[in-house]
């Protein structure tokens, strides 16, 4: 069973920055597509950024583009979401999530097929 552990989030101000971590056990860094995902008060989950191992590239929301990188660290078995020039709206409990299967950024963006999810580390943006 694949156990995902997020960390780094906080409390910042807007423009800053922030570097997720999320490791995961087993064979995590190899067999996995991940992403990112995130759930601001009162509204659904989205994903923000996920890649896969086996290639294909990275996906991003639109929401996020330009401010948000995504990679990974093979022999650490870590995850990283970098997050520059924080907004408001990027106030939300980050996940991260892995999966078996791959597909487009359409598929990979959606929570559906991810098996495997961390608890979450909270990212507050203030002015």
């Amino acid at each position: 069973q694949l156990q995902l552990a997020e960390s780094g989030g906080g409390s910042v101000q807007v423009g800053g920055s922030l570097r997720l971590s999320c490791v995961g056990s087993g064979n995590f860094a190899l067999n996995y597509c991940k992403g990112w995902f995130r759930q601001a008060p009162g509204k659904e989950l989205e994903g923000v950024a996920s890649l896969c191992t086996s290639g294909g590239g990275m996906c991003y929301a639109d929401s996020v583009k330009g401010r948000f990188t995504i990679s990974q660290d093979h022999d650490k078995k870590m995850l990283y979401l970098q997050i520059n020039n924080l907004e408001p709206d990027d106030t939300a409990i980050y996940f991260c999530a892995a999966r078996v299967t791959g597909g487009g950024c359409n598929t990979l963006l959606g929570r559906a097929l991810y098996n495997f999810w961390g608890q979450g580390t909270q990212v507050t943006v203030s002015t």
